[in-house]
């Protein structure tokens, strides 16, 4: 496919996707905060997945990186009241004060643009990463608030049951990413020895989550999965 016709179409599936949630959310057919976690865990396997679609040329990278980059800028802008969105505010938001987007949304954004830049579809090292992110970070609040379960000892704001879904939620996720690259020729190695990094990787991540801290785990957990990604990986 030609680059930039693939640039268009990621950007198309992404920008889709944040709309649709937008939208639920301003018209309150879901709560604010569950829009915010369902952009957060959908939009990274469906921006990933895209990367299939860019040819094999040098600057196909650059052109992905667009995408969350200009996602990014607007996250910015809005945050900065620069720009006038009530319905990202509200999708995205806790509390309805733009300038929360300015946190864990735009961390989130630039996590995407610096991996999609270093790692690309050459490596499971980024994909990985992200979809620990998304699919253990995003749904550790989803699991946590809909199943009671007793609070971590050492940050009391987190259950079991929340970290229980970082571990399930990020190992699934990167196992159905890679299951798809491997299938599509992308990647050479065998599925079971993506198992054991995988594993690991999933199992660090939960703990990183797990700590006592606010709207930087979205930089915390990433980094974390990526500096093990790069050890444990051999490709």
């Amino acid at each position: 496919m030609n680059p930039f016709l693939a640039m268009i179409l990621t950007f198309a599936a992404a920008m889709g996707w944040l709309r649709l949630m937008d939208l639920f959310a301003h018209q309150g057919w879901i709560e604010s905060r569950m829009s915010r976690k369902i952009i957060h865990i959908g939009t990274g396997p469906i921006f990933v997945l895209c990367w299939l679609l860019f040819p094999d040329v040098w600057y196909a990278r650059w052109l992905a990186a667009l995408v969350p980059f200009g996602i990014s800028v607007q996250f910015a802008l809005i945050g900065l009241g620069i720009m006038k969105d009530e319905a990202s505010v509200k999708a995205m938001s806790r509390s309805g004060d733009p300038k929360e987007i300015l946190r864990g949304p735009l961390y989130y954004g630039i996590m995407f643009v610096i991996l999609t830049l270093v790692f690309w579809k050459d490596s499971p090292v980024g994909m990985t990463a992200l979809m620990m992110l998304c699919g253990g970070d995003g749904v550790a609040d989803v699991v946590g608030r809909r199943f009671k379960s007793p609070k971590l000892f050492h940050s009391p704001q987190k259950s079991i049951a929340g970290s229980m879904g970082v571990f399930v939620g990020g190992w699934v996720m990167t196992m159905i990413i890679l299951i798809i690259y491997s299938f599509m020729g992308v990647f050479s190695l065998p599925l079971d020895s993506y198992l054991v990094p995988v594993t690991l990787i999933a199992l660090v991540s939960t703990v990183i989550e797990s700590l006592p801290q606010r709207d930087i785990d979205n930089v915390t957990v990433t980094l974390v999965a990526t500096v093990m990604g790069y050890f444990m990986f051999k490709m």
